[in-house]
């Protein structure tokens, strides 16, 4: 079976992947309590190599060499996007409360500017920072319920810790994706990348099951991996990392801001959570700081 280079709009592959990822952290939440975090970030990834590798093995076959050749950029991008990045966020949810979580994951894009300036010296244009300062505005706007004096009396425990560290292994992953191998197949790079990173959760998955960690193998817990394993993993990595390559770090971050409306939006259909005006204030300047960071500059095109 050949799978084809996906013929979409970066910034639709954005939105869609901020989308399946804010369905991952509702998802995430609701069935901490049956999933522990390690095992929940193995199988997710176990059950996205099974479809991948079926896929992408013809691309795979052909392309190893160049992908053995490029082992100092894809084992540290496996390790910090797909080992690292969930396991944390996983384990920080057992801990924090949602909208610390949500906080810290959305200082994303400001992690990658300042990441990327640290590394290269390379800096984004006003419209960018702008775009950027809008969406957060808006992000500030949901975890504060509209009320920013509320930013007062938010705390800091080990789980935001674990976020916080999640955040930044996701930065320093969108700044090194520029350092893909040119020529390798979106399928065949990511089912590489999934690879690294199941190599490293095993020993770590052993150890928690060591320590009386079980999976309740019911129904839902076996819907939930496979939603995980096909949406946030396959879809929005492939979609993520193209996305990443045409547009650059800087302006591809600005769409993490979008997570936060995505889930509002989810929590009100999924868990029953009423939609209040907040909801909407912050999504209107999300959106509206996501297009503003997105857009070309004057007498530029793509």
């Amino acid at each position: 079976m050949q799978v084809r280079h996906v013929p979409a709009h970066p910034y639709a592959l954005l939105a869609l992947a901020a989308l399946f990822w804010s369905g991952n952290f509702v998802l995430g939440r609701a069935v901490s309590a049956h999933i522990p975090p390690i095992g929940m970030a193995f199988w997710r990834w176990a059950g996205a190599l099974a479809v991948l590798l079926p896929l992408s093995y013809p691309r795979l076959k052909e392309q190893w060499p160049l992908i053995r050749r490029s082992w100092k950029t894809v084992i540290p991008l496996g390790i910090l996007g797909i080992g690292s990045f969930n396991t944390l966020v996983y384990i920080g949810l057992h801990e924090t409360t949602a909208t610390n979580a949500i906080l810290l994951n959305s200082a994303c894009p400001a992690f990658i500017l300042a990441i990327s300036f640290a590394l290269r010296g390379q800096t984004a244009d006003s419209r960018q920072c702008a775009g950027i300062a809008v969406s957060l505005l808006g992000v500030f706007t949901i975890v504060c319920r509209g009320s920013f004096s509320s930013l007062l009396s938010l705390s800091f425990n080990r789980g935001d810790m674990w976020v916080l560290a999640a955040v930044i292994c996701w930065a320093f992953y969108t700044i090194l994706l520029k350092r893909r191998p040119e020529g390798v197949h979106p399928l065949a790079f990511l089912c590489t990348l999934v690879a690294v990173g199941v190599g490293c959760l095993g020993p770590l998955y052993a150890w928690e099951i060591s320590r009386g960690a079980r999976i309740a193998a019911d129904g839902a817990t076996i819907a939930s991996l496979l939603y995980l394993a096909l949406l946030p993993s396959v879809a929005a990595y492939v979609f993520w990392n193209q996305a990443v390559g045409e547009l650059g770090a800087n302006r591809a971050g600005a769409f993490l801001h979008l997570m936060p409306a995505f889930g509002s939006l989810l929590a009100v259909l999924l868990l029953g959570e009423a939609f209040r005006y907040f909801h909407l204030a912050g999504i209107v300047l999300i959106l509206a700081g996501v297009t503003l960071a997105g857009a070309s500059p004057p007498g530029r095109s793509r």
